[in-house]
């Protein structure tokens, strides 16, 4: 009897895959590794200063990077913004000649923000790569030039009127744009060290009181404005001018339980048909806007060069930031859903809500509608949230929509208004002939 020999053990063998040691180890590296284009710190309330998400930027990118001053590390080094990096170490200069007769040099700037760098490394979305000297000699050149910028415009120090940073308009006005760009911040309390250390005897004003005034080159706002705010906590300057704009704390929208959610609204073209008008009316903010009556009242305000990139900023710093409110984000969705064509921009233009500095209505309304891409905010949670259930719930009652649509059709203009009087005297006359034509019939002469 033949007995079958065992399967041949080459037909059963498995091929074992050998590990890459030094794949491995790779591996067990990068399992220790933090995130550092993100980092983990960036969802704390404490980070501050965001790269913005590339979504916005591939919408309005040149409006979040500096055109012609680098603050702080994100754009340090970069070849177009050498022109006033030569410049930050002549204000450092002119500040070191005061200070010397205090007895305060350059090495007390250089301790007191070393003393800050965990704080203020921790500001930052992204893992900074500068060792401690490049990182302190940064933030100490950066902030000594703001604040040196600052008392100068404020008449705090004086300057040579043939200096080309303060006489040339056309710096003056990059100054105030770069200086709100997200990207381009440096920790308040960076420049609030600086600015109790380099402080003179003589001076009384307060950093806030310095920021905003040079701000309110391009704001124009009243300065009793902006006086309550000199001394409130702010982040960096951009959260600084954006505090100065939130409004007071309204009531939140409490809805019955058989009321639908608050939605977004048309546009102008088709709330003015339904009755629903526009006001403009004096406010502190432009972010104070309410309904009453079939009219929404909002302040007016100017849509220029620097108002377009605080606003663009401001919302990337409310979408970036876990612990910020979203009034401006609000406040563009609110724009965004008046405007769609730029018919509603020359409506709005027409009614004084906007002064259309930019370009042409068609450019503002491309504007806010880029704008309104890409952002997110809860509408039942938003302070506007009462304003979108008043103005739907009023566009969609029946007898306001058909009242102010014949309105609308028939009293448009003085000829809209002759025609519809031609035509009903016409049918008066036409509906007169019909009776008494009747009439002779049934009761002849």
């Amino acid at each position: 009897m033949n007995i079958d020999s065992p399967p041949c053990a080459e037909q059963h063998a498995v091929t074992i895959w050998e590990i890459n040691r030094d794949r491995l180890t790779a591996m067990k590296h990068k399992l220790s590794d933090t995130p550092k284009l993100l980092s983990v710190a960036a969802g704390r309330n404490t980070c501050s200063i965001f790269k913005v998400p590339q979504t916005l930027i591939e919408i309005n990118g040149k409006s979040y990077h500096p055109h012609i001053i680098s603050i702080g590390p994100f754009h340090h080094g970069k070849p177009h913004l050498q022109m006033i990096e030569e410049h930050k170490w002549r204000f450092l200069r002119h500040l070191l000649d005061r200070t010397k007769t205090q007895g305060i040099v350059l090495e007390d700037f250089l301790k007191a923000v070393q003393k800050l760098e965990v704080k203020i490394r921790e500001c930052y979305s992204e893992t900074i790569n500068y060792n401690t000297d490049e990182f302190i000699e940064m933030m100490v050149l950066d902030g000594c030039f703001i604040i040196e910028l600052f008392r100068k415009f404020g008449g705090i120090v004086k300057f040579d009127e043939q200096d080309p940073l303060i006489t040339m308009s056309w710096i003056v006005s990059f100054f105030l744009r770069d200086l709100i760009r997200l990207e381009n911040q440096i920790p308040f309390c960076v420049l609030n060290c600086l600015f109790d250390l380099t402080k003179m005897s003589e001076e009384s004003t307060t950093l806030n009181t310095l920021a905003l005034s040079f701000f309110n080159l391009a704001t124009q706002r009243p300065e009793n404005v902006l006086e309550k705010y000199s001394n409130i906590n702010a982040k960096h300057l951009l959260d600084l001018l954006r505090s100065t704009f939130l409004p007071p704390e309204v009531k939140r929208l409490t809805k019955p339980d058989n009321r639908p959610p608050p939605h977004v609204i048309h546009s102008i073209s088709k709330l003015r048909r339904a009755g629903i008008k526009l006001k403009p009316w004096e406010a502190d903010s432009f972010l104070i806007v309410n309904f009453k009556h079939g009219i929404i009242h909002m302040p007016t305000i100017s849509i220029d060069d620097f108002m377009s990139a605080f606003l663009l900023n401001t919302v990337a710093f409310e979408q970036c930031h876990s612990g910020c409110s979203k009034h401006f984000t609000t406040y563009v969705t609110l724009l965004d859903c008046l405007i769609n064509t730029s018919r509603d921009v020359g409506y709005l233009c027409d009614w004084n809500i906007i002064e259309n500095y930019l370009g042409t209505d068609a450019e503002v309304a491309t504007f806010f509608n880029n704008m309104g891409k890409d952002i997110s905010f809860d509408i039942d949670e938003c302070y506007m949230a009462r304003l979108f259930d008043d103005v739907n719930r009023h566009y969609h009652s029946g007898w306001h929509v058909q009242l102010a649509s014949f309105r609308y059709t028939y009293f448009k203009t003085p000829w809209s208004f002759i025609s519809a009087i031609a035509a009903l005297v016409l049918l008066l006359l036409t509906i007169a002939q019909t009776f008494y034509t009747i009439l002779s019939y049934v009761r002849p002469p």
